[in-house]
């Protein structure tokens, strides 16, 4: 776990486990999700069913409030593969925003990205928002827990895949 000081702290990343679970529902607890709109783009995670995978946990790109994202991803157990979810403040420009610099010049308040089923990348606009998840991050027992800074993000998108 890497806690960096005295550099501009852009978000954080861990790993999650590689199973079955309500990964995002445990992740996004911390998230002041009210009042958002959630741009949801191309990924690949499955709702289990029967012990299998099922349908896809999200139709493929589209435009959820709050509540709809919140009941998707609390209601039963799914499989991520790669997730791409970017807050935006309602009645805000919702757009793609493929670079830190487009996040940064955007309305988009929120960033969350998860690759190979275990590598989540969490980008927040606000730092107490980065500080609470890195702490849920550590009390849910995740690994490689770290602050990214603008020194080291070896980002080149902001995209899942």
């Amino acid at each position: 776990m890497k806690e960096k000081r005295g550099s501009q702290v852009r978000g954080i990343s861990f790993e999650i486990p590689n199973a079955y679970g309500r990964y995002l529902f445990e992740i996004m607890d911390v998230i002041p999700l009210k009042g958002l709109t959630w741009k949801i783009g191309d990924g690949e995670s499955y709702v289990i069913e029967s012990d299998t995978l099922g349908v896809p946990l999200f139709p493929s790109a589209c435009i959820v409030e709050e509540d709809v994202l919140l009941k998707e991803i609390s209601k039963e157990d799914y499989y991520l593969i790669f997730v791409d979810l970017k807050g935006f403040p309602k009645k805000s420009d919702v757009r793609e925003i493929a670079t830190y610099q487009e996040f940064v010049e955007s309305e988009c308040q929120f960033v969350l990205l998860i690759t190979d089923s275990s590598y989540v990348t969490i980008y927040s606009k606000d730092p107490l928002t980065i500080k609470q998840n890195f702490s849920k991050a550590t009390t849910a027992g995740y690994k490689n827990i770290a602050y990214i800074t603008e020194e080291d993000d070896e980002r080149t998108t902001l995209l899942a895949f």
